[in-house]
């Protein structure tokens, strides 16, 4: 073999793995019945909120209500689907909405959280069950607090994002030290999670390709699609679901 083929041979099978080249996440060799094991034995559990949790995504309501939906829609779309960094979405549907500390105080009185059907009922199994349950968002802190609350989960479980405002309340950005501003930090999140607590059976839940990035550390992910169908999560995710029922059940069995 002559050297620079033997050079292209090795860089192709060692250098930039099958994963890097096709962007498949290591889940996949999971299946479904390993994933469902690791389920029924969880000894913590991390939802994403936005099309998990809730029925619709907070920043896109938000940006309806201040009359630039259409435009935060398509960024959204782009980074659930995967095809752009969180943070780069993120940072364009912000400049898109400028939320002010008033406008957001006002969503939140006139905008109640859209319960996805099941979930509350989910929810309040795995904490009888003394299983600890996360809410790991791209979204932000003090959106999620109400959600929180009428979950019955303490505000401290709440791991999310923080928008930061000048003195008199105009938008001043958000705090990019917050590691679910970027794409990777629902690893990192868990990864510090896992650490702090020794979990041994975390289980991650959500609709889009950041949470499926969880996945390690994440001792399992189910990919859900019962508000939307990412095609990303649903053909790589070990165990997809449409309807929170079905994780009651399993649970029970």
């Amino acid at each position: 073999m002559k050297w620079n083929n033997f050079f292209y041979f090795f860089f192709f099978f060692h250098v930039i793995s099958p994963r890097r080249l096709f962007h498949l996440p290591i889940i996949k060799m999971l299946s479904q019945e390993q994933c469902k094991k690791v389920w029924k034995n969880a000894d913590a559990v991390c939802f994403d909120v936005d099309s998990t949790v809730l029925k619709d995504e907070a920043l896109d309501e938000l940006a309806k209500f201040c009359g630039v939906g259409e435009l935060v829609i398509e960024w959204t779309n782009k980074a659930m689907g995967g095809n752009v960094s969180f943070r780069e979405a993120l940072n364009e549907r912000l400049k898109i909405v400028q939320p002010t500390r008033q406008k957001v105080a006002d969503f939140l009185s006139q905008h109640p959280p859209q319960f996805t059907p099941g979930i509350k009922d989910l929810v309040s199994g795995l904490s009888k069950r003394g299983i600890p349950v996360y809410l790991v968002s791209g979204g932000f802190q003090s959106i999620l607090v109400p959600v929180a609350e009428q979950l019955g989960l303490p505000v401290e479980n709440i791991i999310a994002n923080r928008i930061k405002f000048y003195y008199n309340g105009d938008y001043a950005g958000f705090d990019e030290n917050q590691p679910t501003s970027s794409s990777g930090g629902k690893k990192v999140v868990v990864e510090t999670l896992k650490n702090k607590h020794g979990y041994k059976n975390l289980v991650m839940i959500g609709d889009g390709a950041t949470d499926m990035e969880a996945c390690p550390p994440a001792d399992g992910f189910i990919g859900f699609g019962g508000n939307i169908i990412r095609e990303k999560v649903k053909q790589n995710a070990p165990w997809f679901v449409t309807d929170m029922q079905e994780l009651i059940n399993e649970m029970k069995e």
